[in-house]
């Protein structure tokens, strides 16, 4: 089974998971209760440079995190996608709905 190796940062308005492997149905639930409990009062960044896979159980948890971010008067920041992450998140449709960022420069 693939794994899921997430690293978190702090920066000044945001905090970052830096991503790395599989984000999918079996390792959403690592980062699910992380965003979640961040993004209710910080900015979150995901780095998906090093997201080798992206799949619909792993959109529903972007997804979420978008929701709860409009609901709590946050940000959700997707940085540097990998090409895994932008075909999956292009696919859906609702690749302008994201904030798609390069550096956590960006992040205002």
């Amino acid at each position: 089974m693939e794994q899921l190796t997430i690293t978190k940062k702090e920066g000044a308005d945001y905090i970052l998971f830096e991503l790395n492997g599989a984000f999918n149905a079996y390792t959403a639930v690592n980062i699910q209760n992380k965003i979640y409990n961040e993004i209710q009062t910080h900015n979150v960044v995901l780095d998906l440079t090093n997201v080798i896979q992206l799949d619909a159980a792993a959109m529903g948890v972007i997804m979420a995190a978008h929701n709860d971010a409009e609901e709590n008067h946050t940000k959700l920041y997707l940085m540097k996608l990998s090409n895994e992450a932008e075909k999956t998140i292009s696919a859906t449709g609702f690749r302008d709905l994201f904030r798609i960022i390069n550096s956590v420069t960006e992040v205002a």
